[in-house]
């Protein structure tokens, strides 16, 4: 049979026949604070880059009970942490902010930390999220978020803190070791608008 009389053929077929070129399903999700019951797919999130990349410095996977103590921790002092969810229910990704050190003098700057699944990258998840984390802070009344980078194989992640307008603020070399190789840190800042509320009650669990 010569195509062209099959290709007439498959016209002739009824329309509930007939076949169609499948369509890529939109890339969907919710963004929203995180639950208890989210974290083993935020723990198994975590530790793929533990284990694959150097993205964290972290060398042994976290354990759940790890994640309900931090959980815990920053439910307690009232940060962001939040989560993106795809429709079926499925945690694509997730930011926190995280007491950028335990004095109470920094009450009001906070560490930012985003990361995805691996199905999830290259969608402008990051953006979302890091642009969400971003409103959550500015609410609760922080006035400065600093993102901590790895100086190796992060320049994605180094570009998207700068469109939201972080500036590198300092770096430091070979302060990391992961892998067999040495790893730097980048120091990258946003301030925020003045707070709306203070944050003295809120951090009165740090210790001074």
């Amino acid at each position: 049979m010569l195509e062209e009389d099959s290709n007439r053929d498959r016209r002739r077929l009824p329309r509930h026949l007939r076949r169609t070129p499948e369509t890529e399903r939109p890339f969907t999700y919710e963004i929203r604070a995180a639950r208890r019951d989210d974290l083993a797919d935020i723990r198994e999130i975590y530790n793929y880059y533990v284990t694959n990349s150097v993205v964290t410095f972290d060398e042994k996977k976290w354990t759940h009970a790890q994640w309900v103590e931090r959980f815990d921790y920053l439910q307690k002092l009232g940060l962001p942490f939040l989560v993106a969810v795809s429709p079926s229910g499925q945690i694509l990704g997730y930011a926190l902010a995280s007491p950028w050190n335990g004095k109470t003098g920094f009450r009001y700057t906070a560490e930012s930390s985003i990361y995805l699944g691996q199905a999830a990258t290259g969608k402008g998840l990051g953006r979302a999220l890091l642009s969400a984390l971003i409103d959550a802070c500015q609410e609760f009344g922080l006035r400065e978020i600093v993102a901590v980078i790895s100086d190796k194989g992060a320049e994605a992640s180094v570009a998207l803190h700068e469109r939201f307008g972080f500036v590198e603020v300092g770096r430091m070399g070979k302060v990391g070791h992961k892998f067999g190789r040495w790893l730097g840190t980048i120091y990258l800042q946003k301030s925020l608008e003045q707070p709306k509320k203070g944050l003295r009650a809120l951090f009165g669990q740090l210790s001074g």
